[in-house]
């Protein structure tokens, strides 16, 4: 039995229908009582599946309770043993990461580690546009030339089958730190350290590349405190802790669940991040205008972005270069860099999204999806466009970009439907050279002479899977509140509940029966309200990003004298010296 709407919003002005979260009520009002929080803060948890013997846990992460053992990873014990014996050794190792936020920290990690050991350590970020995804083989086989014995590759090389069987053949060792879906077969590599290995049984396959790098760090500095390592000397063994601001960006800016070992990670993570210790982070949040105490949100969306703009349009080792100096002139012109890369990126998304939007627009179809490609689509923002559309129309969204007969993109797919399952059908069927993903995303290569057939094969599988009613978008809410109910105290209360992101979502409540006070124009296309109660007591801010020219933006702006309920979530927002709430918004419908 399908449950009713809330509030009864069959059909939002962005077109969704309105779901109360599930949860245990019992449970919300045993968690507010025993922990003295407001029952609204109780039902979150409850409806995150928390219970009342894990709430206290779950408010103070520690890495005390939740760290396992390194030994639970398959291959870990190889791959610290191995690296422990090229630090003891003087051995030149090489870090090979990925070019994006994960690869930059996963590799910024390792290198400031072996570092701090006095280690021969260096880094190697392949080219996005000339060497594409991965370790390939004219890169290590240089890296061995230059003297280097051992590379380790993060955030990469679980399929790298190929390159990895000519290192070895050429006698370099490597050590693959992965958190990719592995296949049975496993690289040629004297360790694979990867919790999706089919044999892993750590139960961790939920952490980015950087958690499972971490992990590396704990096991290694284990292996040298069992060798002696530190007796020698004045070495002294380096404290984790300090760079888990590190971490903590590349596992928010990752998408991976903020649930069990990586809450604690970003938790304590953010701890670090408030002390901006580290010269490149300091840098960049000074840059980007981010003057408060340094979140989640500040990762993922602010931060995050710039250290993968290096990889998407500019140079893709500049993440890494702004996380391993320990130059704060340094990083503050690689910091400018990256803020400027990120604006020429912002750029050529915005114009491949307007002829993305004009060409669905102009292409009219039933298909249970967005398709668009073009000449010349810059490969690095095709993603973003593809999220940005599966945003604006409520359904699956491919974008790719072409050049030379051969469209590489992206798709972003909606809850209910599973695109990676049909692009690697597609795949299999031999309509692509290349693809996969997971149920929400997906990356895909093909012959340009194929685009239709692709197109086809993805709009017929995705409607096999909507059943004859089709899929309704939904929007999941956490309740419903006053006006004078959206208090700083109540984002206070909800900030104990965070880090959110993947896994915890940000609680989304309606500030319902509502009026609009006061609604304009600012920025880019967004809308600023003042929202009182519907008999025009009290008094929120409100602000809708980008909405001006949809149905959502014209409604509120023209929305005097009207009662709403409003959906958004709540943030703290602070102007000289005072702190209040404000609602941003997602979605409304008139009462």
């Amino acid at each position: 039995m399908t449950a009713s709407p809330f509030l009864g919003v069959e059909t939002s002005l962005n077109g969704r229908r309105w779901m109360l979260r599930p949860g245990d009520e019992r449970a919300a009002l045993a968690i507010s009582q025993r922990l003295e929080l407001p029952e609204v803060v109780g039902r979150v948890l409850a409806a995150r599946g928390v219970d009342l013997e894990a709430a206290q846990g779950f408010l103070n992460p520690t890495l005390r309770d939740l760290i396992p053992n390194p030994s639970v990873f398959a291959g870990m014990d190889d791959a610290a043993e191995r690296l422990a014996v090229a630090i003891e050794g003087g051995e030149r190792i090489a870090i090979f990461g990925d070019y994006d936020v994960d690869g930059a920290t996963s590799s910024s990690l390792l290198v400031r580690y072996l570092r701090s050991l006095g280690a021969d350590v260096r880094f190697y970020i392949p080219d996005r546009m000339k060497e594409g995804y991965g370790p390939n083989a004219q890169a290590l086989l240089k890296l061995q030339q230059d003297g280097v014995s051992l590379a380790v590759t993060v955030d990469c090389g679980i399929t790298a089958f190929e390159p990895l069987e000519q290192a070895e053949a050429a006698g370099l060792d490597v050590i693959v730190v992965d958190h990719h879906q592995a296949e049975p077969r496993l690289p040629a590599a004297v360790a694979v350290v990867n919790p999706k290995r089919l044999d892993c049984e750590s139960g961790q396959g939920h952490l980015a590349a950087v958690g499972v790098a971490f992990m590396l760090c704990v096991a290694t500095n284990r292996a040298l405190r069992d060798g002696g390592f530190f007796l020698a000397g004045d070495r002294r063994e380096p404290d984790l802790r300090q760079w888990l601001d590190i971490v903590a960006l590349g596992t928010v800016c990752d998408v991976v669940p903020l649930t069990g070992l990586n809450r604690a990670l970003v938790t304590q993570g953010l701890k670090v991040c408030a002390q901006r210790r580290n010269p490149g982070i300091a840098a960049l949040a000074q840059v980007a205008g981010v003057k408060d105490r340094i979140d989640a949100y500040h990762l993922g969306f602010i931060l995050g972005p710039r250290v993968n703009a290096g990889g998407r349009v500019g140079e893709s080792d500049l993440g890494t270069r702004l996380l391993t100096t320990d130059s704060a002139d340094e990083a503050t012109a690689l910091a400018m860099r990256l803020h400027e890369h990120n604006g020429l990126r912002q750029e050529i998304e915005a114009a491949v999204l307007a002829e993305a939007i004009e060409q669905v627009e102009t292409t009219p179809t039933d298909a249970p999806m967005v398709f668009a490609h073009g000449q010349g689509w810059h490969p690095g923002v095709v993603g973003i466009v593809a999220s940005r559309l599966k945003e604006r129309y409520a359904m699956p969204a491919c974008v790719l970009g072409v050049e030379g007969g051969v469209a590489k993109g992206s798709g972003r797919s909606v809850p209910g439907l599973d695109l990676g399952r049909v692009v690697i059908a597609a795949r299999e069927a031999g309509i692509l050279m290349a693809g996969g993903g997971h149920a929400m995303a997906a990356g895909f290569t093909v012959a340009e002479e194929k685009l239709p057939g692709f197109r086809d094969f993805v709009a017929e599988r995705l409607r096999a899977q909507m059943d004859s009613g089709g899929i309704t978008p939904t929007l999941e809410l956490d309740g419903a509140l006053d006006v004078s109910g959206a208090s700083s105290d109540l984002v206070e209360m909800l900030a104990r509940c965070g880090p959110y992101g993947a896994g915890n979502e940000e609680p989304r409540f309606v500030i319902s029966h509502c009026r609009i006070a006061k609604a304009d124009v600012v920025g880019s296309g967004h809308v600023r309200m003042f929202l009182s109660s519907s008999n025009g007591m009290g008094r929120l801010k409100a602000i809708a990003f980008r909405c001006v020219d949809g149905e959502l933006g014209q409604t509120l702006l023209n929305g005097s004298g009207r009662v709403f309920h409003i959906a958004g979530t709540l943030r703290a927002d602070t102007w000289q010296g005072r702190t209040e709430a404000q609602l941003v918004v997602d979605d409304a419908s008139v009462a």
